[in-house]
């Protein structure tokens, strides 16, 4: 069967880490998006403080199946 699907771009955030801010992002998605299939990190930021990382921030691509 052939498939096609849309993608979105998200943004997710953390103060513990990348995969954080990842699950963040997509267990979010989630809750408004079905049909999620995959995803792309498209972009890495933080913040500093302190000399320290404090924030992860993570942009993803994200793609869902659309239904027939």
């Amino acid at each position: 069967m052939d498939k096609v699907y849309k993608k979105v771009e998200l943004v997710g955030s953390s103060g513990e880490s990348i995969e954080k801010a990842i699950e963040t992002a997509l267990s979010r998605a989630n809750k408004t998006l079905r049909n999620l299939d995959w995803f792309e990190v498209k972009e890495l930021r933080g913040l500093v403080e302190g000399g320290k990382a404090k924030t992860y921030q993570v942009t993803l691509e994200v793609g869902f199946r659309l239904e027939e």
